[in-house]
């Protein structure tokens, strides 16, 4: 199974080297599905239309304009690869039997029929499937929302049985902090899915989360290449050959994520816990929030506060703002931050962690405000403009280029 994003696809110069990557795959004699998302900024041209006139949210019509990027490359990737002499077979989502819940803009796949897929590949072709959309219950195309074509490929790799889901990007593959901006940030050669999962959901832009979740549901093996180049990548996979010392290093990455929004929830003399009614609010307009803090249930006013993607916090803001309205409260957002997260495992242990990622930014005079913990991530919110120096502090904090000591003792003396 491969997948090319939309930067491997950004002209048609790329379309071709990545058919001539898959064409050499098929004529090792390997059974290859390819799985396409539209090329460069095409999502983000169909947004600007539907916004040009006049398009508002998630809808059924959106969809179907979004759905066009990825049948574009579809069908040129299918064109390309029979110019090459291989025979090759274009399928939207819906045509690969691949059907979603009824969610427009942000559907999950119930379940993959891959009828067609399987016939291609067992007539010799080469399935080059569209990304980031299904069918839903109504037999209308549902997209999964941003990085969905990842989702799609590991789905279909799964359904298939392939041995490896190979996802092409722009890069070498993942890295201890995003090389766009960090020159100094090394490749991780292997990366777990749960630490993979968490860098995903911290700001890692190289892969999607849910792909990721799915993968080791699966039992997937994911291997994140540069398509155009030969570097081996990484390969997200729980290796049963390595068995961590508590003393060997716990950072793996900092990511970072500057769509973020803080929002903060107030309402005086209220009566009852606002709390549940918050959250049913983001339930309702499906989103994911971080760094949950709320007030205690004796104090007379309710506070509660979060972060939100800044790019989906129109419609939270206007149903929050109903939500308290009735009782005499507010919300205020703040979209001029940053999220900076270190990821790892054991962190939780290890104390010493957190107070050396708060003194290496309190030291760069880089101020901070809500933090989070876990086992495998800390993440800090900081001003949106300061957020690329707070990564570049805290990889030289945690010596991500590789030269961090691994006993504990001298980590915690200052040295490491």
């Amino acid at each position: 199974m491969q997948k090319y994003g939309g930067s491997s696809l950004r002209t048609l110069d790329h379309v071709r080297r990545a058919a001539e990557r898959t064409a050499r795959s098929w004529r090792d004699g390997s059974a290859v599905a390819v799985v396409v998302s539209a090329r460069g900024s095409r999502t983000d041209d169909l947004l600007r239309l539907a916004a040009d006139v006049g398009a508002a949210g998630s809808s059924r019509e959106l969809d179907q304009l979004l759905a066009v990027g990825e049948s574009e490359s579809a069908a040129l990737m299918a064109l390309a690869l029979d110019r090459l002499g291989v025979p090759a077979i274009s399928l939207t989502g819906p045509q690969a039997g691949i059907h979603t819940t009824d969610r427009h803009g942000d559907a999950l796949i119930s379940r993959i029929e891959a009828l067609r897929v399987r016939k291609a590949l067992d007539a010799g072709r080469v399935a080059v499937v569209t990304g980031f959309q299904g069918l839903d219950g109504s037999g209308d195309i549902a997209t999964l929302g941003r990085g969905g074509s990842d989702t799609t490929a590991v789905a279909l790799a799964a359904q298939l049985r392939a041995s490896a889901c190979e996802i092409y990007t722009d890069v070498d593959g993942v890295f201890s902090a995003d090389p766009r901006i960090l020159p100094a940030a090394r490749l991780l050669p292997w990366v777990s899915p749960g630490v993979m999962a968490e860098m995903a959901f911290a700001g890692a832009r190289v892969l999607h989360t849910r792909c990721i979740e799915l993968a080791a549901m699966e039992g997937v093996e994911v291997r994140v290449r540069n398509a155009s180049s030969q570097s081996p990548g990484t390969t997200v996979v729980e290796r049963e050959d390595v068995r961590p010392l508590e003393t060997r290093r716990a950072v793996v990455a900092v990511t970072h994520d500057t769509d973020v929004a803080r929002v903060l929830v107030h309402c005086r003399e209220i009566r009852h816990d606002l709390a549940p009614d918050v959250f049913a609010v983001l339930a309702d307009c499906g989103t994911v929030v971080d760094l949950v803090a709320r007030s205690g249930p004796y104090e007379s006013e309710f506070r509660m506060g979060f972060t939100v993607k800044r790019s989906q916090a129109e419609p939270v803001r206007t149903a929050l703002h109903e939500l308290t309205a009735g009782f005499g409260g507010g919300v205020h957002f703040d979209e001029n931050v940053g999220k900076v997260s270190v990821v790892g495992m054991g962190l939780l242990s290890r104390p010493e962690y957190a107070a050396r990622l708060m003194a290496a930014l309190a030291g760069a005079g880089i101020p901070t405000s809500w933090i989070s913990t876990s086992q495998m991530r800390i993440s800090v919110i900081v001003p949106r403009e300061r957020t690329v120096e707070a990564v570049e502090t805290l990889h030289r904090e945690f010596h991500l280029d590789g030269h961090e000591p691994t006993d504990i003792a001298s980590a915690r003396s200052g040295i490491a």
